[in-house]
């Protein structure tokens, strides 16, 4: 019940809220991310969501589009704001999720959405985390978030799959608040992001 019905409300309930109470720092960061990323303060990407779905998912932008002289998008150290730095520092760049959440794309809790790309490297367990919702936070992202590898990610997720209750989700919100505070777990590295999943052997 708590899946199929009372999840989607709650997740409703919070986004809405979110939304309200987070707009005056949603209004400040708009206007900011205007002038430093030449009028494109959010970024949007194609990602797979519930029974791999492809959405468009937004976050705020907090990096340039600068490329080389191939037209090959530059790295991310050389590529990342100051502003950029400090919303990902405070996941302060997830926010505009709270939309994707109101239409229905995500949910508050859930595995986090991947690159389309990842979905013929998944084995047969890690391809179930799309039998929900992907979530802005998610039992990964409370366990180790980037300090973890791909596989563990993908146990937690399947683990959250197949306990769902609202219990759990309340615990996850909580953990999440606490890591974002702490900036626990947060890669603050010049590279900023993970390699890239390139599959696994394991079932």
């Amino acid at each position: 019940m708590y899946k199929n019905f009372f999840k989607r409300i709650l997740d409703i309930i919070i986004a809405a809220v979110g939304l309200i109470f987070l707009s005056p720092i949603i209004l400040i960061l708009f206007l900011i991310l205007c002038f430093t990323n030449n009028f494109k303060p959010f970024f949007f990407h194609k990602r797979p969501g519930l029974n791999e779905k492809v959405f468009m998912l937004v976050k705020f932008k907090s990096m340039t589009d600068k490329k080389d002289k191939n037209g090959e998008l530059l790295p991310y150290k050389e590529r990342v704001t100051k502003i950029g730095q400090f919303i990902r520092k405070y996941s302060l760049d997830e926010i505009p999720q709270l939309l994707n959440v109101v239409k229905g794309d995500m949910s508050i809790i859930g595995p986090r959405p991947l690159l389309i790309s990842y979905l013929p490297l998944y084995n047969e367990t890690q391809k179930k985390r799309h039998l929900v919702k992907p979530g802005i936070s998610g039992w990964a992202q409370v366990n180790g978030r980037n300090a973890i590898s791909w596989e563990k990610k993908f146990e937690l997720d399947y683990w959250y799959v197949n306990n769902i209750s609202l219990k759990t989700d309340i615990r996850i919100i909580f953990l999440t608040l606490k890591k974002v505070v702490l900036k626990k777990d947060v890669n603050l590295s010049p590279e900023l992001n993970m390699k890239a999943f390139t599959g696994t052997t394991k079932k």
